[in-house]
């Protein structure tokens, strides 16, 4: 018998697995009411606020939020020194700024909402999962860390993960939760580089200056060649501009130019390889720039690392994650390579997994939905991992 058949067949157990199909409805609530908290990365303070106060009142131990927001609580195993903590982890920060309007709408199975799924849901999730372990009495050898982390989106660069690494270490068991994604396993961490790069030059008036180099027409130029670079199929490597700014008034020829450029790759060295093609086009364009006696500068600035990393599907962490989404009868699963709070542990080997709580869809868009039919499933197969992991 595996060991998440074990863990099923417990009474305690089996009792909080059906608890999670009368509590949807709970649950729906508990995803509005943490989505309706702006929290945009590097403005996570009032839904730590939220959870660290929710954490207290569930009991946790050792409730704390640290210098950036990420909030921690202990649920303690029965074994007086514990061999592993399993971290249980959600991000708590999203896309979208804060006046964004999160109004939430139903139509038919779906729920729509900016940030409804990523991670309103994964948060969630955390906090239902930690009120049905006190609830039903359910307590595994080991320690179990309840964490909302900080910094998964946008520029934040995984900064919250890091911490938490940095913190539990090398002996920790990482399980990441995110809202969507229900029926996948993510065990392998693509490696994404981010750059800022800026183009200046001395500007002027369109008529009486024209000739003079503009940046924004430099960067047109740049962002062209960037469009060149060929990038294979296998390992999936892939690059994407996503803003462009500069200039000052329609008159004017632009003295400074700024884009945003996301590099991915699921191998370390296609996307090192990467790196040192945009390099090259940038000093291309210096010297071409040059040649035509054009004055203008470049600066290439990196603004995000998330490294690329994996253990094997071999692992007993990512088996026990197959054998929960089997348990609760998930056809097909999928096992695939993501960018998520899991790229810092498995970049260092250690044994990490990132599943989904429910079906979702419009990530990032401000009509993203979630279909909570799902849910109970979802919150099943956390349940079950978790309690393998922490040795129940």
């Amino acid at each position: 018998m595996c060991r998440i058949q074990q863990v099923a067949k417990n009474p305690q157990v089996q009792s909080a697995l059906n608890s999670f199909v009368e509590r949807q409805v709970e649950l729906e609530e508990l995803i509005i009411a943490i989505q309706q908290i702006p929290s945009p990365t590097f403005g996570e303070k009032d839904r730590a606020a939220f959870v660290e106060a929710r954490f207290a009142e569930l009991g946790l131990q050792d409730v704390e939020q640290d210098s950036i927001h990420n909030v921690f609580g202990r649920l303690p195993g029965k074994s007086l020194y514990s061999s592993w903590p399993v971290i249980l982890s959600a991000h708590s920060d999203t896309v979208f700024p804060v006046q964004t309007d999160l109004t939430v709408r139903r139509e038919g199975r779906y729920l729509f909402g900016p940030g409804i799924g990523d991670n309103s849901t994964g948060v969630a999730g955390l906090l239902l999962l930690a009120q049905t372990l006190k609830r039903f009495g359910i307590q595994p050898e080991e320690d179990l860390w309840f964490v909302c982390n900080v910094g998964e989106e946008g520029m934040g660069d995984l900064r919250g993960m890091r911490a938490v690494v940095q913190r539990f270490g090398d002996q920790a068991i990482y399980i990441v939760v995110e809202g969507g994604s229900y029926g996948q396993i993510m065990h392998k961490a693509i490696g994404v580089g981010r750059f800022r790069i800026e183009i200046e030059t001395a500007g002027g008036h369109s008529w009486g200056s024209f000739g003079q180099p503009s940046a924004v027409h430099e960067m047109g130029h740049l962002i062209s060649a960037l469009d060149e670079m060929k990038v294979p199929l296998r390992p999936r490597t892939t690059y994407n501009v996503g803003t462009v700014e500069g200039g000052t008034t329609i008159n004017s020829i632009a003295a400074s130019s700024i884009l945003l450029l996301d590099l991915r790759s699921e191998e370390s060295s296609e996307l090192e390889r990467l790196v040192r093609r945009v390099h090259d086009i940038v000093a291309g364009r210096l010297t071409e720039a040059k040649r035509r006696g054009k004055k203008l500068s470049y600066r290439v600035e990196q603004v995000g690392d998330r490294p690329a990393g994996r253990i094997p599907r071999e692992d007993p962490l990512i088996q026990w994650a197959e054998d929960a989404l089997q348990y609760v009868d998930h056809s097909p699963i999928t096992f695939i390579a993501g960018s998520t709070d899991c790229n810092i542990p498995l970049s260092k080997g250690l044994r990490s997994v990132c599943i989904g709580l429910t079906c979702s869809g419009n990530s990032h868009r401000q009509d993203e939905y979630i279909e909570p039919e799902y849910l109970p499933l979802g919150m099943q197969q956390l349940l079950l991992i978790a309690l393998a992991a922490a040795r129940f």
